[in-house]
């Protein structure tokens, strides 16, 4: 018996942990138990040595020294702040007014503020709760289908998962020893293509179930034009004319930045023109803004003027928090700190800011930084047992040798962790399972994509985990976005203001319904990253390979032998006659 638990500690170990998790014990504290309990029978059973527990402390304080995970609490206060400052109600009636009068209007709004709250605040609970108070009566109110307004809801609120400032890429990029700006940069594109496929599903709900998605009455849509207009064409002229400044600045970034006088950039990287040729389109909107307010010369209409006075401050905020680490102006914590900064700011122009608001944020800043750093002190001491038992040794056998290969690998590692999100949410699935799949994988997606760059490849990778996590928060029955949702959906019947009629309940099962189809649009996202690899490493660059044999290395062929070439003279030989003492070095 003792035999055979020597020879198979490390699966035993894992096998322990699962069931620990299943028994319902905290993670943090389930995760230190059971490498706590292991290390002491591996020492015992002379696996170990005596001495391993003594490079924990080391390893803890090696957690609290880490730069990447203070952009945790920064990213997270920013994004309470917006959420209480006003932003999100202000972004969904703005928006829920331009897309009234389609069908399925209301859900395009709904998946076009979850994108936008995702770039500004990064946290998923954040943005369902505030478009779970604010749409969901709405929808409800003009007869959308209760399973596709909750689903839809729940689905956007999400989007803050890999659009970044997203907190799970974050974690992420400190477990696979990235870049958080690369993971940053490589989620970008994904992100807004989930985006579009939650909106071509909805557009296919509007076309072939109408009634589901009804636009809104004539008496809702309140933004008009003294002349009764919608006022969509000086919005549309003003949308083109942004659009055109920001595609000519993209193309002409180069001769634009030589015509400044910056002669030394020959080829500028894809996401600094993106980054600031959008910025420059939006500064010039809002110029135009103001001084269509300040003249009241009539150049833009009432709706135009209004989305753009709405949705100006938080893609500024965008900017300030993306931009600068985009453009390597500033580091992720350093963006998070300015974020922070900057919604503070919007809150106190919007006169939002109190005591118990502040206290509020900060509290629940603390508790989800601290619940963070007690996982990764849990996982800590748990994988210092397991690497001492040659554990990931186990673990890289036990995938490499899958039928299929990478392809294999990538199916196997999808499916688990699919399955592992019903049960656990990204933190913990992050912690846990990352390190051990992250040595395997820089291994095996070698071989199948070999012109890819293993820096760019590792991002891929945690990319496409990070899509597969998303589901962990839709996943019925114990998807956290669905639990938001269900604790601000109307749990009884109630009278609606407005209309005065009897509104019925959304119940539990509305919800779960409603999730299905976009888990299932998300591992179709899986799938597409997958096949298309350079939706992520587009934006990453790439790496100059350089072949060692071929480097030469010449001297100046006019230096004589005994004599040194220019800027290489001996700083202690003695003066040439006549000439002056050298100058002493400078004093550190």
């Amino acid at each position: 018996m003792t035999q055979f638990i020597i020879n198979n500690i490390a699966p035993i170990m894992f096998s322990a942990l699962i069931v620990f998790l299943l028994f319902g014990f905290p993670v943090a504290f389930g995760l230190a138990a059971c490498g706590m309990f292991f290390g002491f029978v591996g020492i015992e059973l002379g696996i170990l040595p005596a001495s391993l527990f003594q490079a924990l402390p080391l390893r803890i304080f090696g957690i609290m020294g880490n730069d990447t995970l203070l952009a945790i609490p920064f990213f997270t206060f920013m994004g309470l702040i917006l959420e209480r400052s006003g932003m999100a109600e202000d972004l969904l009636d703005t928006i829920g007014q331009l897309f009234g009068p389609l069908r399925g209007g209301l859900a395009f709004a709904v998946i076009f503020v979850g994108a936008m709250l995702a770039a500004t605040t990064g946290v998923v609970a954040a943005s369902v709760i505030s478009m779970g108070l604010i749409s969901l009566p709405i929808m409800l109110r003009y007869g959308y289908d209760r399973r596709v307004a909750s689903g839809v809801i729940a689905a956007s609120g999400t989007l803050a998962q890999i659009i970044p400032p997203s907190l799970v890429l974050i974690i992420m990029a400190d477990q696979l020893g990235r870049s958080v700006g690369d993971m940053y940069k490589g989620a970008f594109i994904p992100g807004f293509v989930l985006t579009g496929l939650y909106a071509g599903y909805i557009l296919l709900i509007a076309l072939f179930k109408p009634n589901w998605v009804p636009a809104l009455p004539p008496e809702a849509r309140t933004i008009r034009e003294p002349n009764g207009k919608s006022g969509l064409a000086s919005l549309g002229v003003l949308l083109a004319l942004s659009v055109g400044l920001a595609v000519y600045v993209g193309l002409n970034y180069e001769r634009l930045l030589a015509w400044m006088g910056n002669h030394a950039v020959t080829e500028a990287p894809m996401d600094e023109q993106i980054v600031v040729s959008m910025s420059l389109a939006v500064i010039f909107a809002f110029v135009l803004a103001v001084i269509n307010r300040v003249t009241k010369l009539g150049l833009l209409s009432r709706m135009a003027e209004q989305v753009t006075f709405v949705l100006i401050p938080p893609l500024l905020l965008i900017f300030l928090v993306l931009g600068t680490i985009f453009l390597g102006i500033a580091t992720p914590t350093e963006g998070g700190a300015m974020g922070a900064a900057g919604a503070l700011l919007l809150a106190i122009m919007r006169r939002r800011v109190n005591l118990s608001l502040l206290k509020q944020a900060m509290n629940t800043t603390a508790k989800l930084s601290c619940f963070v750093v007690f996982i990764l002190i849990g996982s800590t001491v748990f994988s210092l047992t397991f690497q001492g038992v040659d554990g990931p040794k186990w673990v890289e056998h036990l995938l490499t040798n899958l039928p299929g290969g990478a392809i294999g690998f990538l199916i196997v590692v999808n499916l688990m962790v699919f399955v592992l999100a019903f049960f656990l949410d990204f933190f913990e699935l992050s912690f846990i399972i990352i390190p051990l799949l992250g040595p395997v994988a820089e291994k095996l997606l070698q071989t199948m994509y070999p012109d890819i760059p293993v820096n760019s490849l590792m991002i891929w990778f945690g990319v496409m985990l990070g899509v597969n996590m998303q589901t962990s928060f839709m996943h019925p029955p114990f998807g956290f976005a669905l639990f938001y949702l269900r604790s601000v959906a109307p749990q009884n019947e109630y009278t609606d203001k407005v209309t005065s009629k009897r509104i019925a309940p959304v119940t539990t099962g509305q919800i779960y319904w409603g999730a299905v189809p976009f888990v299932i649009i998300q591992m179709v996202m899986v799938g597409l990253v997958i096949a298309f690899p350079r939706l992520v490493t587009v934006g990453l660059g790439e790496q100059q390979k350089i072949d060692i044999d071929k480097v030469q290395m010449e001297a100046p062929a006019e230096v004589e032998f005994g004599s040194s070439a220019p800027g290489m003279e001996d700083p202690f030989a003695p003066p040439a006659d006549g000439a002056s003492e050298p100058a002493s070095a400078p004093a550190n």
